[in-house]
């Protein structure tokens, strides 16, 4: 049975940096209850406390980050970058572990977004983009899915597991 990584506060565990979550999803909790989910916040796995400031890669490019030509700021200006990469390297470790071929992240965040991002400035405005964790994951040959494409999500999984019968 393929394994998927989720991120945590979609599974509706209060780690958001605003201490909130969102979810849970119905799809999501079966899939846990089957026992597929592997669940990793990569913000606070990779140190960061609940609640905590709101970050922004300027640009909205994770793999930017990865690259060292971008770093992932606070609203307040901390440099908080190297929880971040952690976070990703710890979520990569998962992937190996567990043999996943498929994660569902957070949109929009900067370590989970697959998609779109924030730009930087702060003031909510989105580029195209991805987030730190998304990117590593993807490079790694992961089908990165936000929330907002579970369906997607379940037809890869699918996919995925007739390909391992």
């Amino acid at each position: 049975m393929q394994k998927i990584l989720v991120s945590r506060c979609l599974l509706g565990h209060l780690v958001r940096y605003d201490g909130g979550c969102h979810g849970p999803f119905d799809l999501l909790a079966r899939w846990q209850a089957e026992g597929r989910v592997v669940p990793l916040c990569p913000e606070v796995a990779g140190g960061l406390p609940t609640p905590r400031a709101p970050a922004e890669i300027a640009g909205g490019q994770g793999g930017e980050v990865l690259e060292g030509r971008q770093r992932v700021l606070t609203i307040s200006g901390d440099d908080v970058t190297a929880e971040f990469l952690d976070g990703a390297q710890q979520a990569l470790a998962l992937v190996r572990e567990h043999g996943i071929g498929l994660a569902v992240l957070k949109a929009r965040s900067p370590s989970c977004g697959n998609r779109e991002n924030y730009d930087g400035s702060f003031t909510g405005r989105k580029v195209a983009g991805e987030g730190v964790t998304a990117a590593l994951l993807r490079r790694a040959g992961v089908q990165v899915f936000s929330e907002e494409q579970l369906p997607d999500a379940a037809r890869a999984l699918a996919a995925l597991d007739a390909e391992t019968i």
